[in-house]
Parts: structure tokens; sequence; C-alpha cells
């Protein structure tokens, strides 16, 4: 802050634990933090997540957890002024499943963060995610075909293919997860930063029209937020 010589009046508001979807959940603050002042938020989002990699434990899901998890950092600036220009962030929600303590997260042990990633992931976007989506669509009286791009936190392959199933894009080469998929290949599984990472692609790319950026955390929780270009 010393070296970008910021305004000593800015507020700082610190937010931890919500993972990886710590991105998106984190736009969504920013965004009610902009609108309710008409001023403009600066997101910062870091990941580090080689630093729970434990030497001693040599184990399936920690070996995995290392192969998946990168360390990521991405920032978004977020104008609530009359005058802006560029994406516009119009619709969020957000939900939690009670008692999914077990899904994803951290277990904090006597030589460091154990990583908890259930195998049911995937299961849970198909079976669960799917009532919340179309909630959300009946709602606010939208359809899939409203949609001109789908953004998501690449969880993982079985993720982002449960998701483009869900869609209803698959073999769908303008609204399919091509974004998603191409960060995870190139980058890996950064946790929070990777949905920004997702959406900096796609607006590199001309982003049009109405977008749908979706991601999924511990708690077990999901946000979805809507921005028309």
């Amino acid at each position: 802050m010393d070296e970008m010589d910021f305004h000593q009046n800015v507020r700082r508001t610190p937010i931890f634990g919500l993972g990886c979807a710590g991105g998106v959940m984190g736009l969504n603050r920013a965004a009610l933090t902009s609108k309710a002042t008409g001023g403009v938020t600066l997101l910062l989002v870091v990941e580090l997540c080689t630093l729970s990699f434990m030497r001693d434990e040599i184990s399936k899901q920690n070996i995995i957890a290392t192969a998946l998890f990168a360390d990521g950092a991405a920032a978004a600036v977020i104008d609530g002024r009359l005058h802006a220009t560029g994406p516009k962030i119009t619709l969020m929600t957000e939900h939690r499943w009670p008692k999914s303590l077990d899904v994803m997260g951290w277990d904090v042990g006597e030589s460091g963060l154990e990583v908890i990633f259930s195998r049911r992931i995937p299961e849970l976007v198909k079976n669960e995610f799917r009532a919340v989506f179309e909630t959300f669509l009946d709602r606010e009286r939208l359809t899939r075909k409203d949609f001109s791009r789908f953004l998501s936190h690449p969880g993982g392959a079985k993720v982002i293919e449960e998701l483009e199933s869900l869609f209803e894009v698959v073999g769908d080469p303008m609204r399919s997860l091509v974004h998603s998929r191409e960060i995870l290949r190139d980058f890996g599984n950064m946790s929070a930063p990777t949905a920004l990472f997702v959406l900096e692609k796609a607006m590199r790319e001309n982003l049009s029209g109405r977008s749908l950026l979706t991601t999924f955390g511990p708690g077990f929780s999901s946000a979805i937020t809507v921005l028309e270009a």
C-alpha cells in the first residue's frame, strides 16, 4: 500500500476460509460493497496451497492434493460509480449444504493442515447443485439459453464434465467450459484465484452477452454470479 501510494483512509476487510469459492464469493462481496458506497473496491485473492504439503504424510490423499493444487494470486477492480464501464455484475447468490464438513476443507493435525477432498464432489455437483441452479433460474426467470458463456472454477476434470452436462453445453464450442479446462491445464487448481483466472481469460477474448460464473467451496457451498457485457 505504501509502494502504490494508497489513500490513508482505505478500508481493509480480510476474509479467510472460503477456499475454492473465495474468488467468486469475494467478487460478490466487492460488488455489494461498491454498490452500497458508490465507490471502488480492490479485490485481492491469494492462495499458497503448497504450504499445506506435509512431508511426513505419505498418503494417497496428500499426494493427490499436492498434484492438483497450486499457488496463485489474482486481483480485480470493481467500480460502483455511475460512469463505470466493463462487464456488470447483475445477479448473485450463494448456497451452503448443512452437515457437509466432510466434503471439502482442512483438518488441523499435529503436523499441519490435512486436506479434506471428498470423492463425492462430482456426484454432489450432479445431484445437489442441479436443484440450486434450477431454483436460481426459476427465481430470476432465466433459462440456460439466456447465457452466451458459462464460466466456472475448475475443481477438476470430472467436476467440469458434470457442469457441462448440467448447463447442457456438451459439445458446444461457444458455450462449453473451454476457459475452465484451459486454466486447469495451464495452472492447476489454485483454489480461490482460479475462477478469476477463468474470468480474465474470457474477458481477453471479448466477453459479450450474459455470462454465468460458478464455484464450489468448503462448507460444502456454492456461489453463482451473473455478468452482463
